[in-house]
C-alpha cells in the first residue's frame, strides 16, 4: 500500500496542524483529560487522511471488449439518457458514488487515444443531486478506442470533494486500468456508453476502480 502523491500537501497540513495543538496544549499544561482528548484527535485525523490518500497496487487485466470500472464506490445510476455535451444523443449512463472511505483514484476505463477534454468549473451540489453532473465542477474526457467506439467519462466534484485532477489531455494514448485523475475526498464519476452495450453491474453493487467489470460490448 502506498501513499498517493495528491495527499502529500494535505498529510503536511495534517502534521503540522497535530504538532501546533499538541505543543500549545503541552505549553499551557493541560489537564490530562484536554491531552488524552488531543492525542485521540491526532491519532483520528492521521489515520483518515492516510486512507483517504491510500493508493493500494493493483494488477490490472486488459480486455479491449471490457469496460473496466473508472472508481472505487458504489454503483447509484445505470439509465438511458441524453448526453448533451459532446455526443448529444442517447447513451447508457453507469455512475459510481465515491464515499470519502474509498479509494479516490480514477482510472481509464478502456484504451485510446483522448479525442476531447474539457475542464468545467461550477458548483459543489452533493454528488447524488440530479443536476450535479450538469451543474457541478467538473472534467469530462473522451477516449476513442482502436475500433472507433467512443466512451465518455466525467468527474464530478460534490459537497464535500473541492479539487478535482487530471493527468490527461486532448490526443494522449492512454491504457485501460492506468490513472487519468483524482478526485480529493470522494464524489462521483459518470461514464457513457454506447446503446446496447451490455451492463454486467447493478444499482447498489460495489465496485472497484481498474478491477470491476461493469459492461461489455
Amino acid at each position: 500500500m502506498k501513499f498517493h502523491k495528491e495527499g502529500y500537501t494535505s498529510l503536511a497540513l495534517v502534521v503540522l496542524f497535530i504538532f501546533v495543538i499538541n505543543a500549545v496544549a503541552d505549553y499551557f499544561d493541560a489537564n490530562i483529560f484536554i491531552k488524552w482528548f488531543l492525542y485521540l484527535l491526532s491519532a483520528f485525523l492521521f489515520i483518515a487522511i492516510v486512507q483517504f490518500f491510500r493508493s493500494p497496487k493493483r494488477t490490472i487485466h486488459i480486455d479491449d471488449n471490457a469496460v473496466l470500472c473508472p472508481a472505487d464506490g458504489k454503483i447509484v445510476v445505470i439509465e438511458e439518457t441524453e448526453e448533451t455535451e459532446y455526443f448529444n444523443d442517447k447513451r447508457l449512463q453507469i455512475s459510481i458514488f465515491m464515499s470519502p472511505t474509498n479509494v479516490h483514484i480514477n482510472r481509464n476505463p478502456v484504451s485510446g487515444v483522448v479525442s476531447y477534454f474539457k475542464y468545467h468549473p461550477g458548483k459543489f451540489l452533493v454528488a447524488w443531486h440530479p443536476k450535479s453532473s450538469t451543474l457541478n465542477e467538473r472534467t469530462t474526457v473522451v477516449v476513442k478506442k482502436q475500433d472507433g467506439v467512443e466512451v465518455l467519462f466525467r468527474q464530478i466534484a460534490g459537497a464535500l470533494a473541492r479539487r478535482i485532477v487530471w493527468y490527461v489531455k486532448q490526443n494522449d494514448v492512454v491504457r485501460q486500468g492506468d490513472e487519468f485523475g483524482f478526485i480529493k475526498f470522494g464524489s462521483r464519476v459518470d461514464i457513457f456508453l454506447p446503446l446496447g452495450t451490455k451492463v454486467a453491474v447493478n444499482i447498489g453493487d460495489k465496485v472497484v476502480g481498474g478491477k470491476t467489470i461493469i459492461a461489455r460490448f
